[in-house]
């Protein structure tokens, strides 16, 4: 593939060349084969097509770092096929492009289905910090805990199998593209865009679910206006594996009901049917009504030509610190030192860190040199867990904190170590 174009996804289709096309989206770690069950089915009445993701299954390793970028991908490959309109079904990563298409490209769209899926999976944070796992110890400590987030006990201990099978698949995948779907994951939230899906959607997920389970699945019908929620008993996150019949069977009344018409290429019009009414609460009869306010006039105020650097910074600090460490930060402050981390986040993470001039890892070295040149051994500790973050390895930190020995004095960096040791065990250490 050419360097300088989007590369293609590795695909499959099955089923009548002259049928309506169904896509069936994977999730993170897992390959087209966990759509094998529902595929027989599926291809009386669908021209389906499955596709891995980049680094999985034997696809070629392109990380995609963002959902958005994905999607783009997905589209580059149906374009290239020919495909432009399409019904889609994606579990948990797969979801999350699927509410990405629908928000972005409704008009490709027939109907939908999101299966585990959520608006937000966990927290950035959580990905993050799976990412930090994956570059330390490979995919082996995630292979080996995958049945557990996957499956209930009772799959897993019947069906030794699919159980080794899941694990061999996670510990197939190209680790970097692994830790790319992560931090896709980690920057995904569409909570408050989801009354922008306008496709028919069905909301599919297992009751015993303990990832993405039916609390997220709510949050999707909630704001989804044309949605419906299905809930599988006795499955867990991978529910199209665990519970193959009843996916299947939901999917094609799904498919086969909701299947929303093509534009017409005579009037450029769609007929769209109307979302079902959801109740509002009205206000209670003893409030008076809300009365009008002429707002105080505005005092227009100079401007330098320059975006406030404020939201950038944010967005920056959360991303390398994390978002539990900024909560803290910001939460701890007061009259006396809320300026100070108002100054913080607008100058040295929106205009220093922000800068394109150096890379994130880069900005990393420099600030575990200069944090060990001063002793400051607190921020020390949380610059390690950020360096980690953006892409350090441990023997990478180690190599700086040397190299500080040598200009910032032995003292200095004997101290440095100690901190940095404690956090990288912390943050490297699988959680069975």
């Amino acid at each position: 593939m050419s360097e300088t174009k989007t590369p293609a996804l590795q695909y499959r289709f099955d089923g009548p060349e002259d049928a309506p096309v169904l896509i069936l989206g994977p999730s993170l770690g897992t390959t087209w084969h966990m759509w094998d069950r529902q595929v027989p089915e599926l291809t009386q009445q669908w021209r389906v097509f499955r596709f891995d993701l980049p680094g999985h299954g034997g696809a070629p390793a392109y990380p995609a770092g963002s959902v958005a970028e994905l999607a783009g991908r997905l589209l580059v490959t149906l374009d290239g096929l020919g495909v432009q309109r399409f019904g889609y079904a994606g579990c948990a990563l797969g979801g999350a492009l699927g509410i990405q298409l629908a928000l972005r490209h409704p008009e490709r769209i027939a109907s939908l289905a999101l299966i585990a899926a959520s608006p937000r999976f966990g927290t950035a944070d959580e990905f993050r910090q799976r990412g930090v796992i994956v570059r330390t110890n490979g995919l082996d400590p995630i292979a080996r805990t995958s049945p557990d987030r996957w499956f209930t006990n009772g799959f897993a201990a019947a069906q030794p199998a699919i159980t080794e099978w899941a694990v061999q698949m996670v510990r197939t995948t190209d680790p970097g593209c692994y830790i790319a779907a992560c931090e896709a994951l980690a920057s995904f939230d569409v909570r408050s865009q989801l009354a922008g899906v306008a496709v028919p959607t069905l909301v599919l997920v297992g009751s015993d679910d303990q990832v993405t389970g039916p609390a997220e699945a709510r949050t999707l019908v909630a704001g989804i206006p044309d949605a419906r929620l299905a809930v599988v008993p006795g499955a867990s996150h991978l529910v199209p594996v665990e519970q193959p019949a009843a996916v299947t069977d939901l999917l094609v009344r799904h498919f086969s009901t909701a299947w929303q018409p093509a534009y017409d290429s005579t009037t450029g019009q769609m007929a769209i049917v109307a979302a079902p009414v959801k109740p509002v609460l009205a206000p209670a009869p003893s409030q008076p009504a809300p009365i009008a306010e002429i707002a105080p006039a505005v005092v227009p105020q100079p401007t330098t030509g320059r975006a406030d650097p404020y939201d950038a910074g944010i967005k920056v600090r959360r991303e390398v610190l994390g978002d539990a460490h900024v909560d803290r930060a910001l939460a701890q402050a007061d009259d006396f030192s809320g300026d100070f981390q108002e100054l913080i986040t607008r100058y040295a993470w929106g205009e220093i860190w922000g800068r394109p001039g150096l890379d994130r890892r880069a900005r990393s070295c420099v600030t575990l040199t200069a944090l060990v040149a001063g002793g400051h051994l607190d921020e020390l500790a949380f610059h390690t867990r950020a360096a980690l973050r953006n892409g350090l390895t441990p023997d990478e930190i180690k190599e700086v904190l040397l190299q500080a020995a040598v200009y910032c004095g032995v003292p200095a960096a004997n101290s440095a170590f100690k901190v940095a040791q404690k956090v990288i065990r912390e943050e490297t250490t699988p959680q069975e």
